[in-house]
């Protein structure tokens, strides 16, 4: 009797499952397998990705077939490359320092631009039009509302990034640094709202998290029912 693809994808899903679920009873080499499997096959995946769409098209092909000048704009690339590879060894790790340094400082740049052009000024500008009347009458919105919602959203931008002041001139009498009266309520009103963004993300996470566990249960229920068959 042949074997279909199908069962043994289930078997195999059937088995890692139970493995990463064994965590529930404590850390044991079934759920060590389980994790490696799962970074090595990630990290396989992603280097395959990397190579067949990235550094194949982009890089190797076009440097192989490509004209002088473009060969010597791909020469840094590769460049880099080559030397990020010399980390593989202990001795000539350095030479990886340059490329890395350019990764570290790219990846910050582009971090640090997403963050201001994606989050910080359209909530910037967000903020700005909630004070504004003639917005929320062209919105059909009620101001107040408006009102009330943009003064929360100040009110918790400027005590978050208050929260984060360290500075501090006042001495108490048993010599400890404190910072202002002011700072410190605006410091305290600013870990409230830390703690609420806080809560919300952990009961996404959570969430997330129960609703996979969930499904897995529900494909390992129904995998063993199709062995079962119908009762």
């Amino acid at each position: 009797m042949p074997v279909s693809l199908d069962f043994i994808g289930g078997v195999i899903g059937f088995a890692f499952t139970i493995m990463i679920l064994s965590y529930l009873i404590g850390d044991n080499p079934l759920y060590r397998i389980a994790s490696y499997t799962f970074v090595g096959v990630s990290a396989g995946y992603i280097a395959t990705i990397a190579y067949w769409h990235v550094l194949l098209p982009k890089l190797i092909l076009p440097f192989i077939s490509g004209g002088s000048s473009e060969r010597l704009l791909l020469g840094v690339p590769l460049l880099f490359s080559t030397l990020v590879l010399m980390k593989i060894s202990p001795r000539l790790t350095r030479l990886a320092s340059p490329a890395m340094a350019y990764l570290v400082g790219v990846g910050t740049a582009l971090a640090i631009g997403g963050a201001l052009s994606g989050t910080l000024v359209p909530q910037f500008f967000s903020l700005i039009n909630a004070f504004d009347a003639d917005i929320a009458t062209a919105r059909n919105a009620n101001f107040l509302e408006e009102l009330v919602e943009g003064g929360i959203i100040l009110a918790g931008a400027i005590s978050t990034l208050v929260y984060f002041h360290y500075g501090a001139k006042k001495h108490s009498e048993d010599g400890a640094v404190k910072r202002m009266g002011l700072i410190e309520l605006l410091a305290w009103v600013g870990s409230i709202f830390i703690a609420i963004t806080l809560g919300v993300i952990f009961a996404g996470v959570f969430s997330a998290a129960v609703t996979a566990l969930i499904e897995r249960v529900h494909v390992v229920l129904l995998f063993i029912f199709s062995l079962i068959g119908p009762v």
